[in-house]
């Protein structure tokens, strides 16, 4: 039996066409983005799913949380729309907090395709 994506992935495009989480994606080393590409597939496949792998961050914002190569910490910022999980911001986390102004980024762009 085939398994189906009970929620797939899309990129966030700026209005110039830009995919700020797939550039992102592809300027991390290749473990990394492995590791990463995983997760967000582990999400597609089984959502909803909880921690450690996912965190509702409130105001309809998500997060995959990844741990990659070199002890760091990736998150990728998400909401759910249209059936799909709309991935927002990605980022290498510097402290335990998720600073301001990745939410707020995050929050930006879901603004931007009315969420």
């Amino acid at each position: 039996m085939t398994e189906f994506k009970k929620l797939p992935a899309s990129f966030y495009q700026t209005g110039q066409g830009k995919e700020p989480v797939r550039d992102w994606l592809v300027g991390l080393d290749a473990e990394s983005r492995r590791i990463v590409g995983r997760d967000i597939a582990t999400a597609e496949f089984g959502w909803p799913v909880g921690m450690p792998l996912s965190r509702n961050l409130g105001a309809g914002l998500y997060e995959i949380r990844s741990n990659i190569s070199g002890k760091r910490i990736a998150r990728v910022i998400f909401v759910l729309h249209r059936g799909r999980m709309v991935l927002l911001h990605g980022f290498v986390k510097k402290s335990q907090k998720t600073p301001k102004s990745d939410l707020d980024l995050a929050r930006q762009r879901a603004k931007e395709i009315g969420i």
